[in-house]
């Protein structure tokens, strides 16, 4: 069983599940239904949309570490069903949502080409991911760069507004 894999959640819609952070304790009932072990899980975040959208509510954000025999690819199926059974539809990037399952490091596997890209390709420059990844794993360093948790939070773009749910 893989171990060390962070998955990245988001959601700023309601869903048949209801507000935002209960469409967001569904999906992680749903990853354990499906054979996923959650091993940690960070407090939930409010942040802004990221880039800046004033026509978007805010998101509710967090990042769990789980355990699984899935390939990245399979998980990532998994992630994207999940989504989908949440009343996602994929229009335009970026647009709100009632669910956003991300695979953030799968164990620290890099993969530049296919699906999917490992590690998340913006993850270092997102607040709302970053801030919950340390909050779980604060020894974690990005398998390409090598930065610290901490060092990529204090290097991230000005502007992202975040603040603990």
């Amino acid at each position: 069983m893989a171990e060390c894999i962070y998955i990245g959640l988001g959601a700023n819609l309601p869903s048949e599940a209801g507000s935002p952070a209960a469409t967001l304790e569904k999906a992680l009932a749903d990853l354990a239904s499906a054979g996923i072990t959650i091993r940690r899980r960070s407090p939930w975040y409010e942040s802004a949309p990221v880039p800046a959208a004033p026509d978007q509510p805010w998101y509710v954000n967090g990042v769990v570490e789980v355990a699984t025999d899935l390939s990245p690819a399979d998980l990532l199926g998994l992630l994207q069903r999940l989504e989908a059974a949440s009343g996602r539809i994929r229009s335009v990037a970026n647009a709100a949502r009632p669910l956003d399952l991300d695979i953030v490091d799968y164990g620290g596997l890099v993969a530049t080409v296919g699906t999917p890209l490992l590690p998340h390709p913006r993850m270092q420059q997102r607040a709302f991911v970053l801030l919950p990844l340390q909050a779980i794993a604060p020894h974690w360093r990005h398998p390409v760069s090598g930065l610290s948790v901490a060092a990529l939070i204090g290097a991230l773009p000005a502007g992202q507004e975040i603040r603990l749910l």
